[in-house]
Formats: C-alpha cells, sequence, structure tokens
C-alpha cells in the first residue's frame, strides 16, 4: 500500500510541475522554470521521506553555486529529483529518451540544460558541442550521469566519453558522487523499501587528466564507493524495509 500511496503521488507531482513548468516556459526568461523544476524536486524529495519513508542522508562537500561538473552514479529514477533538490539552480544534461512524455523537451531547452542522445536512440546529434559552448558561460554545476543509462545494484553500465569531453573543454574539476538509492527506489520498479539511503560527494577530480587516466579514475572511484554504501544499506535493512507493498 504504501509504494501504491507513493507512485500515484510521484506522478500526479511530477506531472502537475511540468505542466506549470510548460506555462512557465511562455514568459521570458528561463529563471520561473529553473524555479520551478527545483520546487519540483523537493517535493519528490518530500514524497520519499513523509510517504514512502526513504530518509536521504547527504555526505560530502556538496559544491553549490561552483562551476564544477558532477558526475553521479545512476541506479534509481530518483537520485536526478534528489540531487536538483540537494544542490539547488544546477545544470544538468538529460537523454532524449525524456523527451517522448508531453512538454519535457520545451522545459528542459527553457531551463537551459541539454538533451544528448540517450542509449540506443538517435536524434540529438551535435547537441553536445553546442552544450560544451553554452556551459563555458554558464557558471553553475553542471550534473551528468557518465553511464548514461540506470545500472542494477552491484552493478555499473560502461562509463561513456562525454563526460570526459565535458572535462576536457571545460577545463573543471569533477566531483564524482556515489550513492545506494538504488536499493530503496529500485530500477524500473514499481515496489520502493523504506530505510535509510545515502549520497555522498566525494573528492574532486582536478582538470588536466588524459582520457586514459581520467575516465578509470572517475568509475573506479564511483563505483568502488557505491559498492561500499549498497553494504552499508544492505546492513540498515530492518522489517519496516521489508514491509513495503
Amino acid at each position: 500500500m504504501r509504494s501504491t500511496l507513493f507512485n500515484l503521488a510521484f506522478h500526479v507531482t511530477t506531472g502537475a510541475f511540468v505542466l506549470l513548468c510548460a506555462l512557465l516556459s511562455l514568459f521570458p526568461g528561463s529563471a520561473p522554470v529553473r524555479a520551478c523544476i527545483r520546487a519540483g524536486c523537493r517535493t519528490v524529495r518530500w514524497e520519499m521521506r513523509h510517504i514512502m519513508g526513504i530518509r536521504v542522508e547527504v555526505r560530502g562537500r556538496i559544491p553549490r553555486n561552483q562551476p564544477v561538473i558532477i558526475a553521479s552514479k545512476h541506479q534509481s529514477w530518483g537520485d536526478g529529483f534528489l540531487m536538483m533538490a540537494i544542490m539547488g539552480d544546477i545544470n544538468f544534461m538529460i537523454g532524449n529518451a525524456a523527451a517522448g512524455f508531453p512538454f519535457v523537451e520545451r522545459v528542459v531547452r527553457k531551463s537551459g540544460a541539454t538533451m544528448v542522445n540517450s542509449p540506443g536512440l538517435r536524434g540529438a546529434e551535435g547537441v553536445l558541442e553546442d552544450a560544451v559552448r553554452r556551459a563555458g558561460d554558464d557558471p553553475r554545476p553542471l550534473l551528468i550521469y557518465p553511464e548514461g543509462r540506470l545500472a542494477t545494484v552491484g552493478t555499473a553500465k560502461r562509463y561513456r566519453k562525454g563526460v570526459f569531453l565535458m572535462y576536457e573543454a571545460l577545463e573543471r574539476p569533477v566531483v564524482p558522487v556515489a550513492h545506494n538509492l538504488g536499493l530503496r527506489w529500485p530500477k524500473n520498479e514499481a515496489r520502493k523499501f523504506p530505510g535509510p539511503a545515502v549520497i555522498e560527494f566525494l573528492d574532486p577530480i582536478p582538470p588536466g587528466l588524459p582520457r586514459d587516466a581520467f575516465l578509470p579514475r572517475l568509475q573506479v572511484t564511483i563505483e568502488s564507493r557505491t559498492r561500499d554504501l549498497e553494504a552499508e544499506g544492505l546492513a540498515a535493512t530492518s522489517p519496516e524495509t521489508e514491509a513495503s507493498s
């Protein structure tokens, strides 16, 4: 019952905020849409805590209002909402699979964010170069998922070259982010599980590394810490966690 109530609240919330953002996109400037996105993400975080019982702990130094690249693990549909709720006003890159939902592409573009090709899809060619150009003039943190798609708990997808191209072109530090949210909000599952989850901001990787040094370092950093957090989360599983339906 708890999962059903949360799923209903989540879909109503996201639908309502997408529609509101689409209406705000008719006005000049991106600030109203960006504020609406942040409000929607904070609402989802509230629902996670108070409806589903997912208690999110944030660790590490959050690089708010800094021109860095945030390279995050991606194992739950909820992690993007949480990252925006935690960090505030950020830029982001999103796969063009999201364009299949009504108004989403319009909202994303109005916010100043960028759609890139999702694995297996086409239709966003050439936008990475444009994203690099626009991000160079944008001092906000830039969120990117190096895997490009969701990974199940305990696994990793291939880290794609886009994160290195952004790192190389922008000459910015990359802040790796590990988390274990997939234990509470599993990939592509309707059932959710109450309990603690951790999002951890790790030590930045300084600019200037070549690709064959940067990508392995990024992947090892994120994946090794993610495995640690998964083990921690499994150890914290309680009867309350197992009572969800």
